[in-house]
């Protein structure tokens, strides 16, 4: 095990930005998983989620002499995966379906051929339904549903007041709630 694997974000992020490249490679094997998971949701392409992690890495490496150190590292990395992420989803046209992110598998001897329709057409329906929701609803309400994060993060996150965030998350629960009533 790497000695530095130990040493807590903030002495790793201290090196780092004393130009450590073997600090700044702990931190990102430390945090990549979790930025790709969330990459993922937000984005729904395994593909672009991993070239938006790894553009967000190569940024904050080139940025890391401006980090002040306000937020930990893993809340900064949040923000730059973040705003990655919504430059990807502003820049598509038309929103792609979030058909790539696959439904957990159930064990097999649970699952029945009809089950397994249904779940398939719901997670269809939902993932169209997603694509209607603009990439600032989606962003909110994939950090609030999925990611559990509180409003006030959410605001620190995106870079936008609490209020605003609460607003995108409620007309995005609407919007999905609307578009699957068939589901209910």
């Amino acid at each position: 095990m790497d000695r530095q694997a130990r040493h807590p974000d903030e002495t790793l992020t201290t090196r780092a930005t004393e130009g450590d490249e073997d600090a700044f490679a702990v931190l990102v094997r430390r945090h990549g998983p979790a930025l790709l998971g969330l990459a993922s949701r937000l984005l729904g392409d395994g593909s672009e989620a991993e070239d938006a992690v790894q553009d967000s890495f190569v940024q904050a490496w080139r940025r890391l002499p401006d980090f002040r150190g306000d937020a930990a590292f893993g809340t900064w990395m949040y923000r730059i995966v973040t705003n990655r992420c919504l430059n990807v989803l502003r820049a598509r046209r038309p929103a792609t379906s979030l058909d790539a992110v696959p439904e957990p598998a159930a064990p097999e001897h649970q699952v029945s051929p009809a089950r397994a329709a249904e779940s398939h057409e719901a997670m269809k329906a939902l993932s169209e339904a997603m694509a209607g929701l603009s990439p600032e609803q989606r962003v909110c309400w994939v950090l609030r549903e999925l990611d559990g994060l509180d409003y006030e993060s959410i605001a620190r996150l995106v870079g936008i007041r609490q209020e605003a965030v609460r607003g995108r998350v409620f007309r995005a629960r609407r919007y999905l709630t609307e578009a699957m009533v068939a589901w209910r």
